[in-house]
């Protein structure tokens, strides 16, 4: 026997077996190797009432998200509206730290300052996946939460709906002149547009929509899309459905936490947090897309008078919203500081996606329409 080979044999024997036994000492160990993080147990509000499944279930899908990166040390229980806080004051219930987070549309807010509108999106603005880019890779997050910090909250995306429709109306819209008077359900600077057009914008939860065009209360209002319209009964008493949402081109929805809580996180929660603001984003994007094709079709079947806004109600408000928009870079600093990146990300994508995306939709839309 060739006495080198086995005494290279016998030392890594005799290695494996030192590691083996290193190995064994580290796992009967595990309370000096590791520490253990606390058991968490947080409530979320929501804006958004429970029957609407995707805009609401979104919460849900974050919660559960969390509880599992943590091993249910950290468990997020979800609220509808109104159980904790009513819809409109999800993120006042979070300054204010009666409740630890919030899952909400932040142009609700724009009544405290026009920037808190950025994180929703802004008229004329950001497709989804524009919003996404500038908010990830752009900034939009970051200089956000320097506006956040004055509410003491910390916030991030939270779900998106992608591009919405433009709502129900009792009668049909014509030309822009058509918005005189026109008492309508929308939310956040849209509203501004509005009131600079002769209308009366009112702000209203979704539980309180369909009484109030049922009444007469209001002439005309906007939800999201056909998924949640169908559920809210709209085409019953309002069937003129008019599209697109002009204020809302890629609308997100968005997680507040008070601010203090966040800062008092372990890293590892505020990871799982984040993780699960993103899967939740993209899985409501993916509902939406998926069931508003059905729900669409249903609406019509059942009487939805389909219809586009005009070409000179579109120009009329757009060069309305371009008046409120320069206005309001010259009066608010935290606007004007957010909408420097956003414009200039806004301005770059928009070349980038009319040379590919764009090109390819609308082609694709055509030839779509030949088969």
């Amino acid at each position: 026997m060739d006495r080198r080979a086995l005494l290279g044999r016998a030392g890594g024997a005799a290695t494996l077996a030192a590691g083996a036994a290193s190995l064994s000492a580290g796992l009967a160990a595990p309370a000096i190797a590791q520490t253990a993080q606390p058991t968490l147990r947080w409530r979320l509000t929501s804006s958004y009432p429970r029957s609407l499944d995707c805009i609401y279930g979104a919460g849900e899908v974050f919660s559960r998200v969390v509880s599992e990166l943590t091993d249910d040390r950290f468990q997020i229980r979800v609220f509808s509206a109104g159980e904790i806080a009513p819809p409109l004051q999800a993120l006042d219930a979070v300054q204010s730290g009666s409740v630890e987070c919030c899952h909400t549309t932040s142009f609700l807010y724009s009544g405290k300052n026009e920037a808190l509108a950025f994180a929703t999106g802004l008229p004329f603005g950001l497709n989804t996946r524009q919003q996404n880019a500038w908010m990830y890779e752009g900034g939009g997050i970051d200089l956000l939460n320097e506006v956040h910090r004055k509410f003491n909250v910390y916030g991030m995306p939270l779900g998106a709906t992608g591009a919405q429709m433009g709502g129900w109306f009792r009668k049909a819209l014509g030309p822009a002149s058509d918005l005189n008077g026109l008492k309508m359900r929308i939310g956040g600077l849209a509203g501004q547009v509005l009131s600079r057009l002769g209308g009366v914008p009112q702000q209203l939860g979704a539980g309180d929509l369909y009484p109030s065009l049922e009444r007469g209360t209001i002439d005309a209002a906007e939800w999201l899309g056909p998924y949640d319209d169908e559920k809210l009964g709209f085409v019953r008493v309002a069937p003129f459905y008019h599209y697109p949402a002009w204020w809302e081109g890629g609308a997100s929805t968005y997680f507040y936490v008070n601010l203090d809580q966040w800062n008092a996180l372990p890293k590892s929660y505020q990871a799982a947090i984040r993780a699960g603001c993103a899967e939740a984003t993209h899985w409501m994007v993916a509902r939406y897309d998926i069931r508003n094709p059905d729900s669409l079709r249903r609406l019509v079947a059942q009487g939805a008078k389909l219809t586009p806004f005009s070409r000179e109600l579109m120009d009329t408000c757009l060069r309305a919203w371009l008046d409120i928009e320069k206005d309001l870079v010259a009066k608010n600093p935290d606007f004007a500081k957010v909408h420097e990146s956003w414009s200039k990300h806004r301005d770059d994508m928009r070349i980038w996606h009319r040379v590919s995306e764009l090109s390819f939709d609308n082609y694709v839309a055509q030839a779509g329409a030949r088969r």
